[in-house]
């Protein structure tokens, strides 16, 4: 059921246009400071996720593993994704809240 919910968050905010994905645009995002929350796929290779974890350690940005690139895909209307970035703050609140309460 939490699934659901962060799955069509991220599709809310992506209407919203407070996403970006892909591993370009989702790195740009977090080093120019517009991200406020990273998602990255549980399915992304382990030196994707080493990537993404250690520059959002840096630039203090929260970042998940979570769903697969499919599912991650699906909820923003195109193909797999592994990594996107949530713009807005409220948006990325109520997804980590959901996050927090499916681990």
């Amino acid at each position: 059921m939490n699934q659901n919910k962060v799955l069509s968050l991220v599709g809310l905010a992506t209407k919203a246009g407070k996403t970006v994905s892909g591993e370009f645009s989702t790195e740009k995002a977090v080093k120019t400071g517009t991200a406020s929350l990273v998602i990255v796929s549980a399915e992304a290779s382990d030196n994707t996720k080493k990537k993404f974890q250690n520059m959002c350690t840096f630039y203090e940005v929260p970042i998940y593993f979570y769903g697969t690139k499919d599912e991650l895909g699906t909820a923003m209307g195109k193909e797999f994704r592994a990594s996107l970035a949530v713009l807005d703050a409220g948006l990325s609140a109520a997804i980590k809240k959901q996050l927090s309460n499916a681990n």
